[in-house]
Order: C-alpha cells, then structure tokens, then sequence
C-alpha cells in the first residue's frame, strides 16, 4: 500500500523523473492531440490511488467507455494545459502546473488521436464533483491494485497481429488506450521504462 502522503509524493516525482519518454513518432502530426490526467489522491480509500471514470452515455464518441480523465487538446495549448483544464471540466478539480509529476509516452489510438497522459497529484480535501455530460461516474483505483502481478493481461486477436492488453479491475476489464497509459505508469512506478505504443485496443474502441 502507498499511503497518501508528501513522502509517497516526492518518491513519484522522482520516479516520472527518471522515466525517460519515447521520441515523437514521425507520423504524429497526422493524429489530433490529446491529454489524459493519471490523477492521484485519497478519494475513499485512505491510500494513494488513481482516478477512473465511466463516460457518459449521451457522448458522442467511446460512450460508456472506461477512460481517464481528459479530452482533445485546444488550439495552442499544451498537454499539461489540457489536461488540467479537463480535470476542471469533468471533475471540478482545479489544479495548478505545479501539481503535475511527469508525462508518460504519448500513445496513439485507432480513433486518430495522440494521447500524452500527465501525472498529476490532486491533493487532499479536493472535493470531486462529476459533469454529469460528460462523467457516468468516478472510482479511485489504489495504485496497489495496479500494482498486482495479476493486474493486467495480454491477448490476441485476429483483427490484429498486435497483442491487446486488459486490465483486471474487480469484475471488469478496462481496455486500451486507458489500460495500456494505466500499465505504462504501474511500470513507471517500479522504475521501468515499459514502451506501449504497440499494445493493441479492442475492436470496438478503434473508431
């Protein structure tokens, strides 16, 4: 267990630190840009954990869908930007630069985007108020639980010669792209710098 607290902060930072990311892929200017926010707190569970959310199923897009917070970048904003402007807008959690850790690798999707996902630390007392429009719900995930040796799996398919990861939650599967950013950080955590820009999405997430 990680409890919530500045020395499991600092030991974070200093992990996003360390992590060295991947060079820019030379075909990614033909993908849209987009951020994600590994949010962490405490939310209900005394413990470190990050923030999944169900999106809603009025979207237009990947409705329903378990997923980081976060959305397409606007013009001229950066990923931080972005990212932190979603948590604001999905979660009602207003933070400052000074709250992210670290970036993880880019990772582009079916769908045509490029997501960077963003560490960040919310803090405690930050109250967390759902966009009903945009958030079905909200479940901390302790990072002890991403932290399982059985947390995540790899499958094949034949759509693909790619290997599709899943994450274990409970009795659910969550799926590429948020399974493979989620995966990328548990290794980040342990102090490896694990690429997924390969690891597969499941069919019905490449549109």
């Amino acid at each position: 267990m990680r409890p919530f607290n500045d020395a499991t902060r600092r030991n974070i930072a200093e992990r996003c630190a360390a992590f060295t990311r991947a060079p820019p892929d030379q075909a990614a200017p033909a993908l849209k840009r987009a951020a994600v926010a590994i949010a962490l707190t405490d939310e209900g569970v005394n413990e470190t954990a990050l923030l999944l959310t169900r999106r809603a199923s009025g979207l237009r897009s990947h409705r329903a869908q378990w997923a980081l917070p976060g959305g397409r970048c606007d013009a001229g904003e950066t990923q931080v930007e972005a990212s932190l402007r979603e948590l604001r807008e999905e979660l009602g959690l207003a933070l400052a630069e000074d709250a992210v850790l670290g970036l993880l690798d880019d990772y582009p999707t079916r769908s045509g985007y490029l997501i960077t996902p963003v560490v960040v630390w919310a803090g405690a007392g930050q109250a967390i108020s759902p966009n009903a429009a945009e958030v079905a719900s909200v479940h901390p995930i302790p990072l002890a639980t991403i932290e399982r040796t059985d947390a995540f799996d790899f499958v094949s398919i034949p759509q693909s010669t790619r290997r599709v990861i899943r994450f274990h939650w409970e009795d659910r599967l969550i799926h590429a792209p948020t399974a493979a950013m989620i995966y990328q950080f548990r290794e980040v955590l342990g102090g490896r710098d694990t690429r997924v820009a390969e690891l597969e999405q499941p069919v019905f997430a490449w549109k």
